[in-house]
């Protein structure tokens, strides 16, 4: 893949922050989408200026460049129209396939809501996110690729000890927010402060970390998780994981359905009896892929863009069975 893979990128526009993209912002909540641009701005390695070699395009929008100018979601859906529409005027490569091999990134809110409004953009070609969810009609199964969403810097480095002595705790809370509407009160807890060093260092004391819903603070949580070596719980909600056409995430985490929320009194229980053993071998796992949830500048070899980028590489070059 890396000695094929090309990507021809279309110059800025005025949705777009392809050349001036302030480094400050490689912090906060949208940290994948910025560490992304970063690294596709300074690669020599799938990069290409030559569109008749480039097996994908990407369409370089970034609403962090132009929501400070814009502060209405219609007016920013106008903005991104009108910039795909210079494309497909401009350039001859859109019209091939309707934008079937084209790709542009979203993780902002406002962005995301704006770009639904571009219908050509939605339907043909691939969205790049922090999340994607089959709950959500917008949303396309298997064509949109989910990014680890990061909130950088993390307050402790990752946790790669292999000595399990000191996961004392049997599992915490890892999403930030109340569990509204619990029937019964079976199950109580504080909602903890995510920026604190208390809650970030609770996640290399625990052996399994909560991860319950659908929202960006939960998959903010996962991506927590598994920086600190904690075997994530996770009720995804036909909820598209990252990575999910490379990783096997039953090798490393414990999957259930959203509605089996309801079931959680139950299913802690069950935690309580796995085995040192089974508890060992996911943990194990997880030391094993936390390099592929780790954003770097430059990149590394087989961080998370590379695997975004095998990712996109996947939906233009489909296994077959």
């Amino acid at each position: 893949m890396e000695k094929e893979f090309r990507v021809f990128v279309y110059p800025d526009g005025d949705a777009s922050w392809y050349h001036h993209m302030p480094s400050r912002l490689i912090t906060g909540n949208y940290t994948s989408e910025v560490y992304f641009f970063k690294n596709i701005r300074e690669s020599t390695q799938f990069i290409t200026t030559d569109p008749n070699e480039a097996h994908l395009f990407f369409i370089p929008i970034s609403c962090y460049d132009i929501s400070p100018k814009i502060s209405t979601c219609d007016d920013m859906t106008r903005t991104l129209d009108e910039y795909v529409h210079s494309i497909i005027v401009e350039y001859p490569y859109w019209n091939r396939t309707l934008g079937a091999d084209h790709f542009f990134m979203t993780c902002h809110d406002l962005c995301l809501r704006a770009s639904e409004g571009v219908q050509t953009l939605v339907k043909n070609s691939i969205r790049v996110m922090c999340s994607s969810s089959y709950d959500d009609d917008e949303d396309i199964p298997h064509k949109d690729v989910a990014l680890p969403p990061v909130v950088h810097p993390f307050t402790r480095p990752a946790d790669r000890n292999t000595d399990l002595k000191n996961r004392t705790q049997l599992f915490m809370w890892a999403e930030v927010g109340p569990l509204n509407d619990w029937e019964g009160d079976e199950v109580q807890y504080d909602p903890p402060d995510h920026a604190s060093l208390s809650y970030q260092m609770e996640f290399s004391t625990a052996r399994f970390c909560v991860c319950r819903g659908s929202s960006q603070a939960n998959r903010i949580a996962i991506a927590n998780s598994i920086h600190y070596g904690c075997v994530p719980v996770i009720f995804e909600g036909f909820y598209d994981l990252p990575f999910v056409g490379t990783l096997d995430w039953r090798m490393f985490s414990l999957l259930f359905e959203h509605f089996e929320i309801w079931e959680l009194p139950d299913i802690i229980g069950g935690i309580s009896v796995v085995s040192d053993a089974e508890f060992k071998a996911m943990h194990e796992n997880i030391l094993k892929i936390q390099k592929h949830f780790e954003w770097n500048s430059p990149p590394i070899k087989h961080d998370a863009f590379h695997m975004v980028m095998f990712e996109l590489w996947l939906r233009h070059h489909p296994i077959k069975y």
